[in-house]
């Protein structure tokens, strides 16, 4: 049987010769198109026969550009290596001096060792920098655990100094440091983006590129010479946001974005893949998607051994292998790759003239920069698709044989003396042993042959990257008459959100302004009332409108335009959040300041897209984030899922965020004039987040002089009104609950109790201003204290506080310290429920009834009421005291 198989095995090996002997005569014959229609015939034949050939989402593992097909390198190669040298031993020696200075600072010696030739190829040859003016440049987000590759390339070029490497991780030193990675609030002319919250860089890229090609379809920048690239790593595609945003990508046509991924086949702990092989499932992913697809896997000295095997035996061999056998031929070297991958006869003897040591000293695609410039070139040549680059290397590569592709590689943060000279070696850096083991930064004098070309090419390029222009052009103030139409109130009922939509439509017809204005909608236009918007602003889609809506007769139909104003995004929250930011710091990126409004189903914002909102922040992103259909009672009948009661909770971590629950029409107005006003006027480093409901009303007028309490956070509504009161409270409402305080305050007077009534428009500007003046108070001790705002307002007042708001009790909570008198807070802890609002708020026990109660109950505690009141209270308003709370039901 076995001389039987082998025969059988000849017998296939000669019909694939023969097979293949036609292919190259075909080839030969000069025309690649007759290759492709014969294999499709045959296909068609195989599948009429009943053999399945469907065609295989991935190519064989390869590189895709052949050496034939590669252009000139147009560099001196002798001087990029030694560049190259230089920035990998300074990034090295950054690391291993911050740890040999304060033992477990961190830092990352391997994925920059892994990623230095592919920023190098970019660095000398691609990455445009910002120009004359400083917006002209690419948008290059660097993968975030190789930040000492960029300090220690910014050292060679004049940019950092010795000290600051010296306090790398070391920021609150002497002299400054430099932050562990990109960070753009802590490096505001350095970092343009900040990467190492895994799988954020990547989605960003794709609409900060969606973004570029917005600006020019509207006449704002002509973007069309700027180029996005996103480094990441293949481990950090299991983020599910790295990958979230790809089809749009590729539906949008999007030529002006290369992402590469640096597949060094590992992660933290161990392979990314290591029974399988993650080089071709991206590859099938993203050409699934409609990606163009560059794999730079073999460097030159594996492509001549591929080139001189005709039969496609090793490259066959390569795409058996899994990713976790090739990790243990990078760690074990020549003579055990020579046994275990070349495994028969013929693939023995198609390496038999190399050497152990040159087996094991072949480069992966990645560190080869000749192969690394053709994938470069040919994804900024390729048109009406994005372009990946899956690039093969090797973790912690040129560091040494214990360091380099082992599994304990991402946590190295030193080097021996051994392993020092070792890399000094492989550097070829002038130094001697006891030079190497102390781990000096290299840096050559200007007229260095190296440094006078690494200058010469970023000038080429337009100048240096990363940088970030800080310097923007104010924006003009829009029209008072937009805020003035709401300060009278309005006894025709309407819901804060229609007041909000009418704001934003207003300022979106205003001549200075109105064109920056970007609405940002996740796929809930009709939800807020935002429809009219599509036949007067257009609909942003690349293509325009390729079909006639089924409602084009209608009033307000479905429009989409090249040039359109709306970022109708979709159902995704994240993407939405990621257009925000890039619309948001369009002024550093462009030099267009852009106000975005990006409008959301509350409790799908902050609590979803957390992570993506602490990044707008470090960007320093401008804009209004819109929460609609907020607190927990309002949005009647949708449920626990949708029901929000923790999101001005979740804004207080995020410094520079304003976070506002306006309750009446006149509030949005001056908190959306403030907020243009200090983020496009005086240029301040914040952004807002309001809240909106859907509950309509009357709209009350604007209480006089309380323009400056709505945007510290607090004024008083309403004075109490009984002549001859037997006791004295104080209600605080927000947002809708404002209301139910109105209507307590009414209440409590059939008990002889006055209230006064204060509209609480954000609990966190209360918060700011009270452990600010908590901390200078703190701090000077010698000195009068100042009392903080809402203690202040509350100063004037008599009796308990009862605080009520359609969130969680540690909202209020949060000012209770500064509250003069009694405090009681009233909020919505708890799962929501599917009702009507008026049962949701007895639920919760934040209605007028719980609110008066509560007031009362304080009122008898501590002595200003006979109990009997109380007693009588709990009757007339029904309050059933056996029930469990919200938070057990």
């Amino acid at each position: 049987m076995a001389t039987e198989f082998r025969q059988s095995d000849d017998e296939l090996e000669l019909e694939l010769q023969e097979w293949l002997d036609s292919l190259d005569y075909v080839l030969s014959q000069g025309d690649p198109s007759r290759v492709q229609r014969i294999l499709e015939r045959l296909r068609i034949r195989a599948e009429q026969e009943g053999i399945d050939v469907a065609p295989s989402p991935t190519t064989p593992y390869v590189n895709t550009i052949p050496a034939s097909e590669q252009p000139a390198y147009p560099g001196d190669l002798q001087l990029e290596a030694r560049i190259e040298a230089l920035v990998r031993w300074n990034a090295m020696a950054m690391v291993v001096r911050a740890n040999r200075a304060v033992d477990g600072i961190g830092g990352h010696l391997s994925s920059f060792a892994s990623i230095a030739t592919l920023y190098e190829v970019g660095q000398n040859h691609f990455f445009r920098g910002p120009g004359e003016d400083g917006r002209q440049g690419d948008q290059v987000y660097f993968q975030g655990h190789s930040a000492p590759g960029n300090y220690a390339r910014a050292f060679l070029e004049g940019r950092l100094s010795e000290t600051e490497l010296d306090h790398f991780r070391r920021e609150l030193q002497p002299g400054g440091g430099l932050s562990s990675y990109p960070h753009p609030w802590l490096m505001p002319n350095f970092w343009q983006f900040p990467t190492v919250s895994l799988g954020l860089g990547p989605l960003q890229a794709i609409y900060q590129a969606r973004m570029n090609r917005y600006l020019a379809a509207r006449g704002l920048k002509e973007t069309g010479s700027q180029h996005v690239w996103a480094f990441l790593g293949d481990g950090e595609i299991d983020e599910t946001e790295t990958l979230g945003a790809a089809r749009l990508a590729a539906r949008e046509g999007l030529d002006n974005l290369t992402f590469v991924v640096n597949c060094n086949l590992q992660r933290l702990d161990g392979p990314v893949r290591g029974n399988g092989k993650v080089v071709q499932e991206l590859e099938g992913f993203f050409r699934g998607c409609g990606w163009n697809v560059i794999k730079v896997l073999w460097g030159s000295e594996w492509e001549q051994l591929l080139q001189r095997d005709r039969t496609g035996r090793l490259a066959e061999r390569l795409g058996e292998l899994v990713d976790g056998e090739l990790q243990k031929y990078t760690v074990e070297g020549g003579a055990y790759m020579r046994e275990h991958l070349f495994n028969d006869p013929y693939l023995k003897e198609l390496a038999s003239h190399l050497s152990d040591r040159e087996l094991g000293s072949m480069r992966m695609g990645g560190h080869d920069p000749v192969k690394i410039y053709a994938a470069y070139r040919r994804a900024l040549a390729h048109r009406d698709a994005p372009t990946v680059i899956l690039a093969q290397t090797v973790k912690g590569y040129g560091l040494g044989a214990e360091v380099a592709g082992r599994n304990v590689t991402h946590e190295q943060k030193n080097l021996s003396d051994q392993q020092l000279i070792a890399l000094r070696d492989v550097t070829a850096l002038p130094m001697n042993d006891e030079e190497a083991m102390r781990a000096p930064f290299q840096r050559p004098p200007e007229s260095d042959p190296a440094i006078a070309y690494l200058h010469e090419r970023r000038k080429a390029l337009g100048g240096y990257l990363p940088q970030r222009e800080g310097a923007l052009e104010p924006l003009g103030a829009a029209d008072a008459k937009a805020f003035a139409e709401f300060k009278d109130g309005s006894e025709r009922p309407a819901s804060t959100t229609m007041v909000a939509v009418r704001l934003l439509g207003s300022l979106m017809r205003d001549p200075e302004i109105g064109r920056r204005i970007v609405p940002i909608i996740p796929d809930e236009a009709r939800t807020f009332g935002m429809e009219g918007f599509f036949r007067q602003f257009g609909i942003y889609s690349p293509v325009g409108q390729l079909y006639e809506p089924v409602d084009r007769a209608t009033l307000l139909p479905y429009k989409e335009a090249k040039d359109g104003q709306v970022l109708e995004e979709g159902i995704t929250e994240s993407g939405a959040m990621a257009s925000f930011i890039a619309a948001g710091t369009a002024g550093y990126t462009h030099g267009v300041e852009l106000v975005p409004f990006f409008w959301f189903y509350s409790n799908f914002g902050l609590q979803r897209i957390g992570d993506l909102v602490w990044a707008a922040g470090e960007l320093r992103t401008r804009g209004f984030l819109i929460g609609g259909l907020s607190g927990r009672t309002q949005l009647q009948g949708e449920g626990l899922q949708h029901q929000d009661g923790n999101s001005h909770l979740l804004a207080y971590p995020v410094p520079n965020l304003r976070a506002y629950d306006p309750a009446f029409a006149y509030e949005i107005a001056e908190i959306v004039r403030h907020g243009l006003r200090e983020m496009f006027e005086q240029q301040k480093s914040v952004f807002y987040y309001l809240t909106v409901g859907n509950e309509s009303y009357a709209q009350a007028s604007m209480p006089e002089g309380s323009q400056e309490g709505i945007i510290r956070g607090m004024y008083r509504f309403r004075s109490a009104g009984l002549a001859k009161p037997k006791a004295h409270a104080r209600l605080l409402g927000s947002g809708s609950i404002l209301r139910e305080a109105i209507a307590a305050q009414e209440l409590l007077e059939s008990y002889g109790v006055a209230a006064d009534v204060y509209s609480v428009t954000s609990y966190k500007e209360l918060y700011r201003d009270a452990i600010a003046i908590e901390r200078r108070t703190l701090l000077h001790p010698d000195q009068p204290g100042e009392s903080p705002y809402v203690a202040s307002c509350l100063a004037s007042g008599k009796g308990p506080v009862v605080a009520a708001s359609d969130y969680v009790r540690a909202l209020p909570d949060s000012i209770a310290r500064w509250v003069p008198g009694p405090f009681v807070s009233l909020g919505t802890d708890g799962f929501g429920r599917s009702e009507d609002r008026a049962s949701l708020r007895d639920f919760f026990e934040v209605d007028r009834r719980h609110i008066a109660y509560a007031a009362i109950s304080a009122l008898v505690r501590q002595g200003d009421l006979p109990k009997g009141v109380a007693e009588r209270a709990r009757k007339d308003l029904a309050i059933d005291v056996r029930r469990p709370s919200s938070l057990e039901s």
